[in-house]
């Protein structure tokens, strides 16, 4: 048999001398000026190819890219192998003689010293026990095919893990064949496995509860099918696979998996806050990851708009809270930027737990809000940015928000409210007065927010370590007016000075750059740490 009449057009297929070098077949046969039959091949990864699938002016098909498309002679390519052979290949083939030769250390001599794993021969022989196999990773080792499907209910019997990253699979019906036959598979992860569109016939995945479909190429239409198959799902991982648009087959919302407690939609192409409210009647949802989307705004609507969102299927109040058990809510490296969003949060009934980090709303150096005014607007949030909010961390960031808004001269409590939804109520719950200072003739009258305890760090590289300073300052002192008498403390001035504020939590400081703000106007509280740098 010839080498080419093993490949077809639209197969998976991958280099024989490098398996994580994956493509699709999207050529066979004769190319111009070139002996013998050639393979035309797409690669997965942009730059694995040279051209985009023409060739000295002569079109023999379009690739994705510029530079993903290469000819390939038959015997340079490897159309795959089965599920059974990978297994063998990963856990019972043993170490090539050249393998143990290059396990070494060097000694202080710089001689190489052979290296022994202690108890390797034991795990080996455990892991080349199918039978006891319970987990198994064959990721990038050219799975294309099951095999027999007998075979592999009799060699792996008891596995419930199997992840398949990388490979050639691309039938659905390759995948139910080896759920059918792993009766305790409960984790599949199909990553990096371009499948196909076609999903009729696909039978219950009864037992899966976990299902990894990142960079898979599905879409919804193919989840909502996929929802009749996995009457036990628990998680669902679908990043990457550029889904811009939840379309529900049935109703306006989503329906059915009822199991389900965490969707993963990272990495895709959502805009629409209003495409994410079609998932919130799954009712068992607890975790929604939607980090790197694009999305600019967040809303909770209101009763009218619920009942018209689910088109009034539902009668029981229950129904009116949407995302009803959500408690984590991942919203990392969007485009939120208004407040709004931010205060919107609160009207989700259980979320706890959010990561806003990488949104313009969040860059203070964009104008964004620093971690306090965060927390301060969030009032049941247990965990921002994966950070743990202590309960001293709450009470002063809600002390410092209420002094920053009285900080702003606004006079019409419908304004405040409207631009500060916790202010009144926080302002009251800490019984903190308006302490604005009043001007009469003999001048001010009584000095804003009294007396602040700030220490101050001094970092500057050129002047040395020196010990910190705590001082007390006006909280109407401004940044300018702390800039030269930080020079003063430190005996700094030759120097240009920084100044960051470190708050708990936070990864990095934030720069104090407006030099006319007070300590007031920035929210800083009693007790707060203020690094002293100098400019490079």
């Amino acid at each position: 048999m010839e080498q080419s009449s093993l490949f077809t057009l639209g197969q998976r297929v991958h280099s024989s001398a490098d398996p994580r070098r994956v493509g699709t077949v999207k050529f066979v046969g004769n190319v111009e000026g070139y002996s013998g039959t050639w393979v035309g091949v797409d690669w997965d990864n942009e730059g694995d190819g040279k051209h985009d699938g023409s060739i000295n002016g002569v079109r023999y098909f379009q690739a994705r890219f510029q530079n993903s498309a290469s000819f390939v002679r038959p015997q340079n390519l490897s159309p795959g192998i089965s599920l059974l052979e990978a297994l063998k290949l990963r856990y019972q083939s043993q170490s090539t003689k050249q393998e143990e030769d290059e396990m070494y250390v060097l000694s202080a001599s710089n001689k190489r010293v052979s290296v022994e794993l202690l108890g390797k021969d034991k795990i080996q022989d455990k892991l080349s026990r199918f039978e006891e196999l319970n987990s198994a990773s064959i990721s990038y080792l050219g799975v294309s095919t099951p095999g027999d499907p007998a075979e592999i209910r009799a060699s792996v019997p008891n596995l419930k893990e199997l992840d398949l990253t990388g490979n050639l699979i691309s039938d659905w019906k390759d995948v139910s064949t080896m759920c059918e036959q792993l009766p305790h598979l409960v984790a599949l992860n199909l990553s990096n496995n371009l499948m196909t569109e076609n999903m009729i016939g696909l039978p219950l995945l009864k037992g899966i509860r976990v299902l990894v479909l990142n960079s898979t190429g599905i879409n919804w239409s193919q989840v909502e099918i996929l929802e009749h198959s996995l009457p036990v799902i628990e998680e669902l991982h679908l990043m990457g696979n550029k889904i811009s648009a939840i379309k529900p087959t049935s109703s306006s919302t989503v329906q059915g998996f009822d199991s389900l407690r965490l969707l993963n939609l990272e990495d895709n192409c959502l805009t629409d806050w209003n495409e994410i409210l079609k998932l919130s009647q799954l009712k068992s949802l607890e975790q929604l990851y939607l980090n790197k989307n694009k999305l600019n705004s967040i809303f909770y609507p209101h009763k009218n708009k619920i009942q018209e969102l689910l088109g009034n299927q539902e009668s029981c109040e229950e129904s009116y809270l949407l995302f009803q058990n959500l408690r984590c809510l991942l919203l990392g490296s969007n485009k939120i930027s208004d407040p709004a969003s931010i205060d919107s949060l609160n009207s989700f009934p259980k979320l706890i737990d959010i990561r806003l980090s990488d949104n313009p709303i969040t860059d203070p150096g964009r104008g964004g809000l620093p971690r306090y005014v965060l927390i301060a607007r969030l009032a049941k949030v247990e965990m921002l940015n994966g950070s743990e909010i202590s309960a001293r961390e709450r009470k002063e960031s809600e002390i410092r928000y209420v002094r920053l808004v009285m900080s702003k001269s606004l006079d019409n409590p419908e304004e405040i409210n409207r631009l500060h939804p916790r202010f009144v109520e926080l302002k009251n719950f800490y019984g903190i007065e308006d302490e604005r200072p009043s001007v009469g003739a003999a001048g001010p009258q009584k000095m804003a927010s009294g007396l602040l305890s700030i220490t101050l760090k001094c970092v500057a590289s050129s002047v040395g370590e020196k010990l910190p300073l705590t001082k007390k300052l006006p909280a109407t002192t401004t940044v300018g007016k702390l800039k030269a008498l930080c020079e003063s403390f430190f005996k700094l001035k030759s120097l240009k000075l920084k100044l960051f504020l470190q708050e708990e939590g936070s990864p990095l400081p934030m720069l104090l750059d407006d030099e006319m703000a007070s300590l007031m106007d920035i929210g800083i509280g009693n007790e707060s740490t203020i690094i002293v740098d100098e400019e490079s």
